[in-house]
């Protein structure tokens, strides 16, 4: 028999930790993250409800009835988790359900790492208030540290409880919903703590995989053309971050002195904004990363790219080698998350060299 836990004693749990763990980070940040949980609670309400009801916003049902399509879909062809998760909605009156800040050090590309209950040790650190990120952000850059704010539509409370469906992302395209809702539970099948590389290229491995299926079963033939489109455009803007992000951590490793190393990072970016503006020249479609252009470009801005890309090619050859087969590739990843981490990365890294030696031999 699974014991269900009611939610009040769940949160009775997590406050206990909290205490025990006072000293990994402070009591009012974990306070804020409480609240802010208990908050997106109480607002959910069953999507059931919300259609059957005459009154509802006519839009917002037609959503939310597609939701329960995907939803369905998630578990019985993915074999996602069939839970409660996504059975809900909330409007949280804001347009980001958190906020979360990185910070990496001026002269290194790796990210500064904080450790939270359950999560273990992850690269971000989290605010329901967007006031209070920036105000932590900027006491980072006090420090020396590069850091970037990014609002987070979505997150995962990796089962403990049923994490709703946001009005921070229903006005999403059906194939983004699908993307979001797919990657979330992802999180729910597998997660190690203290590894976001591993989670997070396991969970967009999934939601690729995920949509690609979801379009093709709903007909939605025009939709997969463009779906096949944004990955490719993907795939060519992560490997342009990379290569700058590559050439950023030689710099940071170097023999030179740190002021010389600070003018050649200034001219490194520069050069990356140089290359995005020759490519849209050709690519006028890569337009649509303007936006992310026009932050300012840092080590920490640089390294999220990398922690949800990192491991990509390596889940992808793993979930080839179960045939597409979503039940085997689970039980495969889980064995491997069991692993410890240098290990973890070196049958991962075995994969990727096996597929490129197959390819090379064809």
């Amino acid at each position: 028999m699974i014991l269900q836990i009611p939610r009040s004693l769940k949160l009775t749990i997590v406050v206990s930790q909290i205490i025990w763990l006072g000293s990994c980070a402070n009591l009012p940040y974990y306070a804020q993250a409480v609240d802010g949980q208990m908050d997106i609670l109480r607002r959910a309400q069953p999507i059931s409800t919300i259609i059957a009801d005459p009154d509802a916003d006519q839009k917002l049902k037609r959503v939310l009835a597609r939701v329960v399509l995907m939803r369905e879909f998630a578990s019985r062809e993915l074999k996602l988790p069939d839970n409660q998760s996504y059975t809900s909605y909330a409007d949280l009156k804001r347009p980001y359900a958190v906020w979360n800040v990185f910070a990496a050090h001026e002269l290194s590309t790796e990210l500064k790492k904080w450790c939270f209950v359950k999560a273990g040790c992850v690269s971000y650190r989290g605010f329901f208030s967007q006031a209070d990120a920036e105000s932590y952000a900027e006491e980072l850059k006090n420090e020396g540290y590069d850091v970037y704010v990014g609002g987070v539509r979505a997150y995962s409370t990796l089962g403990w409880f049923n994490d709703p469906v946001l009005n921070t992302f229903i006005g999403y395209s059906e194939m983004e919903l699908a993307r979001l809702i797919f990657h979330e539970l992802t999180h729910q099948v597998v997660y190690v703590p203290g590894d976001s590389a591993f989670n997070e290229s396991f969970a967009t491995v999934v939601e690729k995989e995920g949509v690609g299926r979801w379009l093709d079963s709903t007909g939605a033939t025009s939709q997969r053309a463009v779906f096949d489109a944004r990955q490719e455009r993907e795939a060519i803007f992560i490997a342009l971050v990379l290569n700058h992000r590559k050439r950023l951590e030689e710099l940071f490793t170097s023999n030179l002195n740190d002021a010389e190393k600070r003018v050649a990072k200034a001219r490194i970016f520069d050069e990356l904004r140089e290359e995005f503006s020759q490519l849209k020249t050709t690519r006028a479609e890569f337009s649509s990363y303007d936006r992310w252009f026009a932050q300012q470009l840092n080590n920490a801005l640089l390294a999220t790219i990398s922690t949800y890309t990192q491991l990509v090619p390596a889940f992808q050859v793993l979930l080839a080698q179960q045939n597409g087969d979503m039940s085997q590739f689970f039980a495969a990843v889980k064995e491997i998350s069991k692993l410890p981490e240098t290990e973890r990365a070196a049958v991962l890294q075995i994969a990727v060299e096996g597929r490129r030696r197959d390819v090379a031999e064809r």
